[in-house]
């Protein structure tokens, strides 16, 4: 039997929010937009908790199925690149049977997001030596079939981690040079920011200008660690899975009321 309140609230409910989500974007109309935008997709085992489920596995595909949604937001705003963190390096460490669910999840997921039909381009971002060789197979075909798409960029981060992305840069800056027969001390003499920002997961991309994380959390937990150098940071109560426009909207008004003094 229908519960006809409930119903009608729920209606009442969509009504109101539909009409706060077109007057915020009529107030960003004209609004400075990110180019890049890092997302933090936080509270899938949380929501999985509250809702009841078995195990944590509902929450990371509910996350899963909301990344669709968000990317098309993002490419109505004019964002050009969206940065999300699916797994970290930490991790890894969990339950080896949640991390096989999720990995399995994040793999299905990226096979969607470089569907044929599907205008975006992917590109790994972590340590895939980390990483089973199923997902690093899917991350890599991905890559590939995505390559000459001219839509949104989108990377996703998997097995990774800002303290091992810096270190894996500098690492390869060291063998770049020693190659090319370089001794230590000269690669010191010459070493400066760029050298190393040539070298990160994400070279040749701009830094985020934005970066969200959901479920309420207000910290970094190593994400993106260099390049967030400048970037403004917006903290949203809600869980990754209840993430809605409404909310990717209201971060786009506060992005757009900040003075960006890029450090100073």
């Amino acid at each position: 039997m229908v519960d006809r309140r409930n119903l009608r609230f729920v209606k009442l409910r969509d009504l109101v929010y539909g009409v706060y989500e077109r007057r915020l974007v009529a107030n960003l109309a004209g609004a400075p937009r990110p180019r890049h935008v890092g997302v933090i997709l936080d509270g899938n085992r949380r929501w999985a908790r509250q809702s009841g489920a078995d195990d944590v596995a509902r929450g990371h595909q509910a996350g899963a199925d909301r990344i669709t949604e968000l990317l098309a937001w993002c490419g109505d705003a004019g964002v050009e690149v969206v940065t999300l963190w699916l797994l970290s390096n930490d991790n890894l460490a969990r339950p080896a049977d949640e991390i096989a669910q999720l990995l399995s999840i994040i793999e299905e997921t990226v096979r969607d997001l470089s569907a044929p039909e599907q205008p975006w381009r992917v590109h790994p971002l972590g340590a895939l030596d980390l990483l089973p060789d199923s997902t690093v197979r899917v991350l890599k075909e991905a890559a590939e079939a995505t390559r000459d798409k001219t839509g949104l960029h989108v990377n996703v981060a998997i097995g990774y981690g800002g303290r091992r992305e810096i270190t894996d840069a500098v690492r390869s800056l060291l063998h770049e040079h020693a190659s090319r027969g370089a001794s230590l001390e000269e690669v010191a003499d010459i070493l400066d920011v760029e050298h190393i920002a040539d070298h990160l997961y994400t070279r040749g991309q701009p830094d985020p200008d934005l970066v969200i994380r959901t479920s309420g959390e207000q910290r970094l937990s190593g994400f993106l660690l260099w390049q967030t150098a400048h970037s403004e940071f917006y903290f949203c109560d809600a869980l990754w899975p209840d993430f809605r426009r409404v909310d990717f909207l209201r971060a786009l008004r506060s992005y757009a009321q900040r003075e960006r003094r890029l450090g100073a």
